[in-house]
């Protein structure tokens, strides 16, 4: 393995920060939320006593501040796996890597991150507006294969490829699963169950507009083979915390069932429900 980086590959900004994120090493608390929406960055830091850190590049906003005595960071990634690679790496960066160096650090750091977001079921049993912990992931957008060493199979995952019907798509996938030892904070989320990772918001989710989509039963297939719900970050944050050292956890309060053609008459209020649910059990 390179110890030192040349420039090209951990890309800097003018004050030393990690070039997306904006940030330096002491921005960051060692439990950090992550959310897609900008938006909601301050609408959970507005649960903080302090705020000590407000920055933003792109659509990345980071809010770092303490509730009841413990410092936490909550960052928004924006949409998608690939926003997720970015996001990873260059958390891992601020931690692991000396960046006035270029080095990596001797002692391996690990963070504790944890998804919120929104998410849609594919299971007719699931009710809206309640709270869903991933424990396996099924990614379908292929990130984790320019990885060279990640590898993942459990009994989820074995299960799902035997049953797979769709060839075309099957090279795309890969798996991974929560860390367990941080899964306690969530005990008493009413659903824990497996979600798919999606590259897209219309035909990977079964919506048509102009475009057809592959098949008019690709939900009801997956919802066959285990799934239970979908979104478009997770597969991404559990294969590389899997891979870089760190433990991460998502959970998605429920906002809409696509087999019942459900919806949240609020999904405001269902938002702030889950930022207050999270909260009240991440720090204590």
């Amino acid at each position: 393995m390179i110890n030192k980086l040349a420039a090209s590959e951990l890309v800097l900004n003018d004050d030393g920060s990690v070039y997306h994120l904006n940030l330096l090493p002491e921005d960051l608390a060692d439990k950090v939320l992550l959310v897609g929406d900008p938006d909601r960055v301050p609408k959970v830091s507005k649960f903080f006593d302090t705020i000590e850190i407000k920055k933003n590049k792109r659509e990345f906003y980071t809010h770092t501040g303490t509730l009841r005595g413990e410092r936490i960071t909550v960052m928004s990634t924006g949409i998608g796996t690939e926003n997720i690679d970015i996001v990873m790496n260059e958390l891992d960066a601020l931690v692991n890597i000396d960046l006035k160096a270029k080095e990596f650090k001797k002692e391996h750091k690990s963070l504790e991150l944890f998804r919120m977001g929104t998410c849609g079921s594919v299971n007719p049993d699931i009710e809206v507006n309640n709270m869903l912990v991933t424990q396996n992931v099924v990614g379908l957008d292929g990130l984790m294969h320019f990885y060279q060493d990640y590898q993942f199979e459990n009994e989820f995952s074995k299960n799902f490829l035997e049953k797979f019907p769709y060839e075309r798509i099957k090279p795309m996938l890969y798996f991974s699963d929560w860390a367990e030892d941080i899964a306690d904070y969530y005990a008493d989320a009413k659903y824990r169950g497996n979600t798919a990772t999606f590259p897209g918001f219309y035909a990977p989710q079964g919506r048509q507009l102009r475009l057809k989509a592959l098949d008019d039963q690709f939900l009801e297939t997956l919802n066959d083979l285990g799934v239970s719900n979908f979104e478009m970050e997770t597969s991404a944050i559990y294969g590389l915390s899997k891979l870089l050292g760190h433990k991460a956890i998502t959970v998605n309060c429920v906002i809409a069932n696509r087999r019942r053609g459900e919806f949240a008459s609020d999904h405001h209020a269902s938002e702030k429900m889950m930022i207050e649910w999270v909260l009240d059990r991440i720090i204590k």
